[in-house]
């Protein structure tokens, strides 16, 4: 069944406790991971091809919102990054068929590679959108939201607008608070979107669950704000 999505359950019922004091140690120190040999190859495949500042859909899935993001930005590379090939095959197709605007780049990598590399060369975003689902619900797992993921300095180096949609509260809220901890103007609110940008938000709204936006603005973010006529915010 299409509309059958189940809501995000928890036993945790505000932003965790502990939320400011591991965003701070991650501004603060150095992660020591280092990407992947998959994700150092993934990335050189499409360093050359990016009109910077452009917009990362980070999390993509099939594709189908960075081939609609390319549409509504024709002046801006358009880059979908996914850890799923199966999926990403979806849209590659598209663009393979020529039957997707030709500034949508679609990039097979884990996340946490491509945020890592793409902060160490320096490169730069107009925005960055984060669209659902990534919650891991249960309190113990904090640390793999992206926003107390000690990739965050990474997330912020790149600067941009940054969005995230979702459809637990909580996360909203915890994401905004983060940001809000490392200096970024950020806020949050229910949302309810004139059309679906992905297949998720599509089917989360045919489920009748309320949805949450999450948007901060870098310092650059702001200086750029209206140069393309648009609002940060989706």
């Amino acid at each position: 069944m299409f509309a059958n999505s189940q809501a995000v359950e928890s036993t945790q019922h505000a932003p965790h406790p502990r939320l400011r004091e591991i965003v701070a140690r991650h501004l603060h120190m150095s992660y020591r991971r280092r990407p992947s040999e998959a994700g150092c190859n993934s990335f050189a495949s499409v360093q050359a091809r990016l009109r910077e500042p452009f917009i990362l859909d980070a999390g993509c899935g099939t594709g189908a919102s960075t081939i609609t993001l390319a549409a509504q930005f024709p002046g801006r590379s358009v880059l979908g990054v996914d850890k799923s090939a199966v999926r990403l095959r979806i849209g590659q197709r598209l663009i393979d068929a020529g039957r997707a605007p030709g500034n949508a780049i679609l990039l097979h990598c884990e996340l946490v590679d491509f945020w890592q590399l793409a902060a160490e060369a320096q490169l730069r975003c107009a925005r960055q959108l984060l669209l659902y689902p990534n919650p891991w619900p249960k309190a113990d797992h904090l640390m793999r939201r992206w926003h107390a993921h000690p990739v965050l300095p990474s997330v912020l180096a790149l600067g941009g607008a940054i969005e995230l949609r979702t459809n637990w509260r909580i996360y909203a809220d915890e994401f905004t608070r983060a940001l809000q901890i490392a200096g970024v103007a950020a806020s949050s609110d229910a949302w309810v979107p004139g059309e679906p940008l992905t297949p998720f938000e599509r089917k989360y709204l045919a489920s009748g669950h309320e949805l949450w936006r999450a948007v901060g603005a870098t310092t650059a973010a702001r200086e750029r704000e209206g140069e393309d006529g648009r609002p940060m915010a989706l």
